[in-house]
């Protein structure tokens, strides 16, 4: 007789055995609740689900859960930010009405009350920003992952998810799931789904995006996924006055890799308004990226939307007042050269030198009272947002529109959504691991309610 294998097969380790078996049937996995995404937002699902006592499996398409997760670590593993609640909260620009009260439900607090139940302790560094006392992400999550095995949770890896079987929505029964893994296609049906794939950016970890086409299928509305917290190309003035795209080549041998420091970044946001930053970014090979770019990223990314390319201003200089400025640079210099009376009366050289050079005319450089307007505000052109496989996080996704309050489908009864792959953005600082944290907590809830019996 024909063996068929299901889903709680093991998956094989060699190519050998993946294609001894490849094309072997898969039964139908019948489940109570099938998450679809090992991030975060799936992960803290499943953990809400099993407390309930609930019958939880989870399914992601990597050999392993929280990828992107570890890789957030790697620079210390921001969790959340230690600002008040209504500040914490205007954070998510346009998606911060709907946000707030899952997020007043599952927030920072909350957030950092949950790792501390884990045996992470946690604590707000000068910035605001919280981490984990051992500033790792490994610890964490193998804490975790134990106690939702403990909980019955059951995690199957290098199962990729590539759409639903015939939608009935005469009945609130989510459709069947379909999944390619090393042993071939595998079904599965639940009686609640929740959908936790994230984004399109670092596509490498898992989150490819290609969930899009299969929601707008199923008659999902969906807002285009773009960058958020990105890096950008620049356009610089050539010797002619010409706007060229890119560094000069001279610029970017000598700068490419190299940090700005304790600058002010000032740009619109998509409101309209005026915003200001002082903090660092890094000079790339096309243009720039880092912290300070990423958080000006979403009104950066809609003025090029709406015009083809953003001006933002540079305040090379934040500690000094424009008027002492003017007046430092107006002394003479007699025989020296700009670069050197530049060190000698402002203290500026290397980087922030060349930059100068780089975005103003000869005859601006040689106009004091200009040069020292332009040290407090020098237009940086910006071009084109990096690739979205490049970006830190999405914008863009599941619009909410097309949610109930609970966070399901209106297209697909019994199908939630959670995590990065809804419609909703925010700057880097903590604020996109705990949405992802406080969605899926709401989502779980909801799917909770949604199984309860009439």
């Amino acid at each position: 007789m024909k063996r068929f294998a299901t889903c709680l097969d093991a998956v094989p380790r060699s190519r050998a055995a993946h294609s001894m078996v490849a094309d072997v049937a898969v039964a139908p996995l019948s489940c109570q609740v099938a998450i679809v995404g090992g991030g975060p937002a799936g992960l803290m699902a499943a953990e809400v689900l099993a407390r309930r006592g609930l019958r939880v499996e989870l399914f992601d398409a990597m050999p392993s859960v929280g990828r992107k997760f570890l890789l957030a670590g790697k620079g210390g593993l921001n969790l959340t930010h230690g600002e008040d609640a209504e500040r914490f909260v205007a954070r998510y620009g346009a998606a911060c009405e709907v946000l707030a009260p899952w997020l007043g439900r599952f927030g920072a607090r909350q957030l950092r009350q949950w790792a501390a139940e884990l045996g992470i302790e946690t604590f707000v560094g000068s910035s605001g920003r919280v981490f984990p006392k051992e500033m790792k992400a490994a610890p964490l999550l193998r804490r975790w992952l134990q106690r939702l095995r403990a909980q019955g949770v059951r995690i199957h890896t290098r199962h990729r998810f590539t759409g639903f079987g015939a939608v009935g929505r005469a009945t609130r029964r989510p459709p069947l799931l379909h999944f390619d893994t090393p042993r071939g296609g595998c079904g599965v049906e639940a009686q609640a789904v929740l959908l936790a794939l994230g984004g399109a950016s670092w596509p490498i970890l898992g989150s490819d995006g290609t969930w899009v086409s299969t929601l707008s299928a199923a008659g999902v509305a969906i807002a285009p996924l773009q960058p958020a917290n990105c890096g950008f190309d620049v356009r610089h003035h050539g010797a002619s006055g010409e706007v060229v795209p890119g560094w000069s080549e001279h610029f970017r041998s000598r700068f490419a890799g190299a940090p700005l420091k304790g600058v002010m970044l000032r740009w619109r946001q998509p409101d309209g308004s005026e915003a200001a930053q002082l903090g660092e970014f890094v000079i790339t090979a096309s243009g720039v990226e880092g912290s300070l770019v990423y958080a000006a990223s979403a009104g950066i990314r809609e003025a090029i939307a709406a015009d083809g390319e953003a001006l933002v201003t540079l305040d090379l200089l934040p500690q000094r007042a424009a008027e002492w400025l003017a007046q430092a640079l107006a002394r003479p210099r007699g025989s020296r050269s700009l670069s050197t009376h530049l060190k000698a009366r402002l203290g500026l050289e290397g980087l922030r030198v060349a930059l100068l050079h780089e975005q103003l005319s000869r005859d601006l450089l040689a106009d004091a009272a200009r040069l020292a307007a332009a040290l407090k505000a020098l237009p940086l052109t910006l071009g084109a947002p990096r690739p979205i496989a490049e970006a830190i996080s999405t914008a863009g996704g599941v619009r909410f529109a097309a949610l109930d309050g609970t966070l399901m489908l209106a297209a697909l009864p019994g199908v939630f959504c959670a995590g990065e792959m809804l419609d909703w953005e925010a700057p880097t600082g903590g604020y996109l691991l705990t949405a992802c944290f406080s969605t899926g907590v709401a989502a779980a809830e909801g799917i909770g309610a949604f199984l309860e019996p009439a």
